[in-house]
């Protein structure tokens, strides 16, 4: 259970987003794009769901607000492995102590590079994942691959 006040880490074009609606009394997605940003508001605007336009690395929320957060298939869409670890770094300043990290993101393979041609691409990698992570304040993580994808779940401890 993901709680009562839900942190969606780049929704893009918001596919998830529409799921988790349906699951979660209150969202708040931060998208980067300005005009992915745009869609997802006019696309939820009779919703629980506040778009907010900004970048990851650098949220613009209070600390420990969120109970959760997830990040669906967009890691690799951050420019650098220093950002993807300021971006971790942020998500659990915003957790609640307690609060879930979780998602899932593509394994690295040609297949993926050849369709990320011309877009910013740079995988994260499942076995080193876990202690970035960890780095950045996570405990109890769990990481699992399958196929050409992985998913994570940890979590900020209840204490800091």
């Amino acid at each position: 259970y993901l709680g009562q006040n839900l942190l969606e880490i780049g929704p893009g074009p918001g596919g998830a987003t529409e799921w988790l609606c349906q699951q979660h009394p209150r969202i708040t997605a931060i998208e980067l794009n300005e005009n992915l940003a745009r869609s997802l508001r006019h696309q939820h605007r009779q919703e629980h769901v506040a778009v907010v336009r900004a970048d990851a690395t650098r949220m613009p929320f209070a600390s420990k607000v969120f109970t959760a957060a997830v990040a669906f298939t967009m890691l690799h869409h951050v420019p650098s492995h220093a950002l993807q670890d300021s971006l971790l770094q942020e998500v659990f300043r915003t957790l609640k102590p307690g609060g879930i990290f979780a998602g899932t993101d593509s394994v690295a393979s040609l297949l993926f590079r050849l369709f990320h041609l011309g877009d910013t691409c740079v995988p994260v990698n499942p076995q080193t994942f876990g202690k970035r992570l960890e780095t950045a304040g996570f405990q109890d993580v769990l990481i699992e691959c399958e196929n050409n994808a992985f998913r994570f779940l940890a979590h900020r401890p209840y204490t800091d």
